[in-house]
């Protein structure tokens, strides 16, 4: 009797994380079904008893093979913690996996643990605080996860990786493209972020350097993976994560080109040679 009336708190008490985000301020594509899902992905996963982060990742990741590709799904009048697995894009699509794979290392497997998660992976800090709390550029987004030990980059431990220096500043570059940025509070705020990405130096793996097969078998199924770009002022045009068919490194992403999420039919190293835009991998893995 008291552990139903525990159960039932739940859901009358309304929902708060960790950092104090409430249900008023999460967005949901379909509330119902989307917390349904994700509680069963979660305890499907955990029932695995899968031992790595990875291990869990490729799980988790396989779930979402065939859902429509949607860009621009976390854009709205007002930042929200939007959870949506229905509709992805790459970087939505690598950072629902990994917040569902986070919760399950955790032993957890409800939905709320995963909201929790999404946010504190999603967000400077791990705290939703307005439009500029996102973490917009991946060169951020690694920085602010790597010191909060969510994840760790191996880029630089790969053989024949190399480093990049650039300065980032693509979004206040292109102010008219992000809605947001009208504000000018929003965009100062975002002007002092890319100051700490003025000629910013970071390892990453030329795509040359991935023909090789030494460098190809350090990377492993269930890797996060972030595409480098040529473009000016920004790092990362792509993201995805490695899964291995027939030994070989594939790209498994939410892709704009086939408007699902696919495993890429070439190799890693043929896709990136292919897109002439990109310049090479920075290689990121969970750690727990």
């Amino acid at each position: 009797m008291k552990r139903t009336f525990l159960h039932l708190l739940l859901y009358i008490i309304p929902f708060i994380s960790a950092n104090g985000i409430t249900l008023d301020e999460i967005k949901f594509y379909n509330e119902a079904s989307d917390t349904t899902k994700i509680t069963e992905i979660l305890k499907e996963t955990y029932a695995q008893d899968l031992n790595t982060p990875n291990q869990r990742i490729s799980f988790i990741a396989k779930k979402f093979l065939g859902l429509p590709y949607v860009a621009h799904t976390l854009e709205g009048d007002s930042e929200m913690l939007t959870v949506n697995i229905d509709q992805l894009d790459c970087t939505t699509f690598v950072e629902t996996v990994i917040a569902m794979a986070y919760t399950v290392g955790e032993g957890r497997t409800s939905w709320r643990d995963y909201v929790r998660n999404l946010e504190q992976i999603r967000y400077r800090d791990g705290n939703l605080d307005g439009y500029t709390s996102r973490l917009h550029y991946i060169s951020d987004w690694i920085t602010d996860n790597q010191y909060r030990g969510n994840i760790t980059e191996v880029s630089g431990e790969i053989p024949d990786a190399s480093h990049k220096i650039k300065t980032i500043d693509f979004m206040t570059s292109h102010r008219k493209s992000y809605k947001a940025l009208a504000d000018s509070v929003e965009f100062e705020k975002m002007k002092r972020i890319e100051i700490g990405y003025h000629n910013h130096r970071f390892p990453y793996i030329k795509t040359s350097s991935l023909r090789n097969k030494s460098v190809r078998k350090h990377l492993r199924e269930g890797d996060i993976i972030a595409l480098c770009t040529n473009t000016k002022g920004l790092d990362v045009s792509h993201m995805g994560l490695i899964t291995i068919v027939d030994g070989v490194p594939h790209l498994m992403h939410a892709s704009m080109k086939e408007m699902k999420v696919i495993i890429d039919p070439l190799p890693l190293h043929k896709y990136l040679q292919e897109n002439k835009s990109l310049i090479g991998i920075r290689v990121i893995r969970l750690k727990h």
